[in-house]
């Protein structure tokens, strides 16, 4: 009986409560730090900043998460490389990471417009997570311009001639 007038109310709230008054329902309750590792599981920022993360179907260790990869991305724009996120955030302040996250045009196939969209509060929180995470890892490597041909392995997108 309780399992069934918590599914009622769950449906009731779902069908009276817009999306973004669900969400920030949701997040009432969390720390900035569990708010962060949230959006950070749930926005697809570990399948490229975390080496392994996809080909582990998200059970890689957290401990290894946002330290980059080797892995490359070439397309038009040349090739680019996930950014150790753990090193990136710890080389400025949290004022710093939401002017540069929230204004950056990063290259493909960063999904940069995706953080400037975000709210300021759950850019602040993504910080917050990634600051709690020890200081590990290396720097990706560099990215390569068009014509260069990567040292690491590399996914290629090939774009169809028009």
């Amino acid at each position: 009986m309780k399992g069934s007038l918590l599914l009622a109310a769950t449906l009731f709230l779902s069908a009276t409560l817009s999306p973004s008054a669900l969400a920030e329902r949701a997040g009432t309750d969390q720390t900035p730090v569990d708010r962060g590792r949230y959006l950070v599981m749930t926005s697809g920022c570990n399948d490229c900043h975390s080496a392994g993360y996809m080909p582990s179907e998200g059970t890689l260790p957290e401990s290894e998460w946002l330290m980059g990869d080797t892995l490359g991305w070439q397309g038009p724009w040349g090739t680019t490389y996930a950014i150790n996120l753990r090193l990136f955030a710890s080389q400025m302040s949290e004022d710093e990471w939401v002017s540069t996250v929230t204004t950056a045009r990063a290259r493909p196939p960063m999904p940069w417009w995706v953080l400037h969209e975000m709210d300021e509060q759950d850019v602040r929180a993504i910080y917050a997570y990634i600051r709690s995470l020890p200081v590990a890892g290396t720097e990706a490597p560099a990215a390569l311009e068009p014509g260069v041909t990567p040292k690491t392995a590399y996914f290629q997108l090939v774009v169809p001639a028009e």
